[in-house]
């Protein structure tokens, strides 16, 4: 296929599914992440003409963009571009379950969501491997930690190299049972959480968090009964704290009940990785106690698949 050959694709469908994630995990910050069983879904299908138009179901509908600046969409024009390919006009239809400003991956989604549909609708055209998608997304997002567990599932290690973007996937202990607390009123921009962020920290602070961090892999993959240490952190949440007090409060609550509890990506959300389903009871028991506003409890299972796309063959178009 080359540039203009926007007719050939006329038709052709695929379904896209994409999981939430979750970054940072505590000291990983800008390197760990993981995926979790909380998923948007779309339908992409190519028609005639230029522009897109997007039905949002669920999360976002009514707020997010519906044309060409949907992030999906401009996601999608990104690899086309890159691969020299003229893009369709679109019609998408997005069920979202995964929340917007929460910490769990919300952006990072779409765009994965975005690349994966390119790569489905240009199948047999152009050999779109891994590594470019997780360039790609990289490209638009700004930083893998989030984008390479979306992408690939499970537990990821993401770092940048002289080229490119890599990352490292492993199998989470089954014994990991991690547990969401949402709020319902409470955003956090991602770029606003960055902005509290010092430009040097301690030495020792430093020190601190790649020994955590160190800890922290070998107790998601083989000892989650050492989850609580592992995930303590001097790089980054204390110095967000005071932008979500409330999140700040109950992750020292938490903690202090002896719950691996840590900040969801950016935040707001609250992140407890159990080392069995017993403790996440209990942190919601206790969010629901202590919380003096609403907030959702999500018991999600570790997504060990990562994104997906189901071509569909193109239909007759009259």
């Amino acid at each position: 296929m080359s540039a203009g050959s926007r007719m050939d694709l006329v038709g052709r469908s695929v379904h896209v599914k994409v999981p939430a994630t979750t970054a940072n995990l505590g000291p990983g910050f800008d390197t760990l992440g993981l995926a979790l069983a909380l998923y948007d879904e779309l339908e992409i299908t190519a028609r005639p003409g230029t522009g897109a138009h997007v039905e949002v179901i669920g999360v976002g509908a009514g707020e997010v963009p519906s044309d060409a600046s949907n992030l999906v969409v401009r996601s999608i024009a990104h690899v086309f571009e890159r691969v020299g390919e003229t893009m369709p006009g679109l019609d998408i239809v997005a069920r979202n379950a995964i929340p917007h400003g929460r910490g769990m991956g919300s952006s990072g989604a779409a765009i994965v969501a975005g690349v994966m549909a390119a790569k489905g609708l240009l199948e047999h055209a152009v050999d779109l491997s891994g590594v470019t998608l997780l360039r790609l997304a990289t490209e638009l997002e700004g930083h893998p930690d989030n984008v390479a567990p979306a992408l690939f599932g499970g537990l990821t290690i993401a770092w940048m190299a002289p080229e490119g973007p890599q990352h490292k996937k492993l199998i989470a202990h089954r014994g990991v049972s991690p547990y969401v607390a949402v709020p319902i009123e409470t955003t956090m921009s991602t770029a606003l959480a960055r902005s509290l962020q010092p430009e040097s920290v301690p030495h020792q602070d430093a020190i601190f968090n790649v020994s955590r961090s160190a800890l922290l892999i070998a107790a998601l993959i083989q000892s989650p009964e050492l989850l609580h240490a592992a995930t303590e952190d001097r790089l980054h949440q204390s110095y967000r704290a005071s932008a979500m007090p409330e999140t700040d409060a109950l992750i020292r609550l938490l903690r202090a009940e002896g719950l691996a509890a840590v900040v969801s990506g950016a935040g707001p959300s609250i992140l407890v990785l159990g080392s069995d389903p017993a403790q996440r009871l209990r942190a919601a028991e206790l969010v629901d106690a202590h919380a003096t506003t609403p907030w959702r409890s999500l018991m999600l299972a570790v997504d060990f698949r990562g994104a997906t796309v189901v071509p569909r063959p193109a239909e007759a178009v009259a």
